[in-house]
């Protein structure tokens, strides 16, 4: 099962990969580099190497004082810290490529939480690099990614869209501190997809597509992280999201699925799913003999 999902995945990629540019403004290659204002020079070179800077690549700063804007009303000053130091890049990949995340020393913000946050944010069709010289959360690097998308492209994102995709990477992380990572990503992923095919009219509609994607995924919720849940998606309703984009850009990172299949949480489903169909297969033998 996992050979095949990752083949289709894989033969879809390349079907996709003779598309034209994404964008007016960049051509694919074309790549962004954001460093955290407080990394010493010595820093700075080692992660402008790990990200494969070039003479073209294009290189811009982020400040404390910028994270500090996007998340001080959702983490505490203490948690933010008071340097900048995450840094990030962006490559531009063909037309309907969709995203691509992968991070170094980031230990509480995972792949997915920035996949689905930059999805919200209208980012598309590249390949993200999220990194420090040291392990920290991860939690200011958005910032930086949706300035060098502003920066790059030329498109402006909504201060309201750029809050709102910081509130969800915060919020899947904080639930994925209690149902798991992996979960919580995939609940939001989940949530997202029936959004944009079915777009809720009332808080009830809503509250049914949170209770069938927990459902879908085995998942049991309280009701303080459901009530989570509707705030988030009801201040994403308010905003002007493109949400057949979203539902796209979600369908173009299906990869992450045998990424996750490959994981130990993977493997560990894999292999209770093949144990219970050979106790049925033995339950059946056993009746038929």
């Amino acid at each position: 099962m996992k050979k095949n999902i990752m083949k289709l995945f894989i033969l879809l990629l390349l079907l996709l990969a003779f598309s034209s540019p994404a964008f007016a403004d960049v051509s694919v290659g074309d790549q962004i580099i954001t460093l955290g204002e407080n990394l010493t020079e010595e820093q700075k070179e080692q992660i402008l190497s790990e990200l494969g800077s070039t003479e073209n690549t294009q290189i811009i700063t982020v400040s404390n004082e910028e994270e500090v804007n996007y998340l001080g009303d959702l983490l505490p000053r203490a948690t933010i810290g008071t340097r900048a130091i995450s840094s990030s890049s962006i490559t531009y990949t063909e037309a309907e490529s969709g995203l691509d995340v992968s991070t170094n020393n980031i230990n509480w913000v995972t792949d997915e939480m920035y996949l689905n946050a930059l999805i919200t944010a209208g980012v598309k069709d590249a390949n993200i690099e999220v990194t420090a010289p040291f392990t920290v959360s991860g939690t200011a690097a958005l910032t930086g990614l949706m300035k060098a998308y502003e920066v790059s492209s030329g498109e402006v994102i909504p201060e309201e869209v750029k809050e709102a995709a910081n509130e969800e990477m915060i919020q899947t992380a904080k639930l994925g501190d209690q149902i798991g990572a992996e979960n919580a990503s995939a609940l939001f992923t989940k949530i997202k997809e029936s959004i944009a095919k079915n777009p809720p009219q009332t808080d009830a509609e809503l509250r049914e597509i949170i209770l069938q994607a927990a459902e879908d995924l085995g998942l049991t919720l309280t009701d303080e992280q459901i009530q989570i849940l509707m705030d988030v998606f009801n201040k994403l309703k308010k905003l002007d999201i493109d949400w057949n984009q979203v539902g796209d850009q979600i369908n173009q990172a299906k990869d992450k699925i045998s990424k996750y299949l490959e994981s130990e949480e993977g493997q560990n489903l894999l292999e209770r799913m093949k144990q219970f169909f050979i106790s049925l297969f033995e339950a059946l033998k056993s009746l038929f003999s």
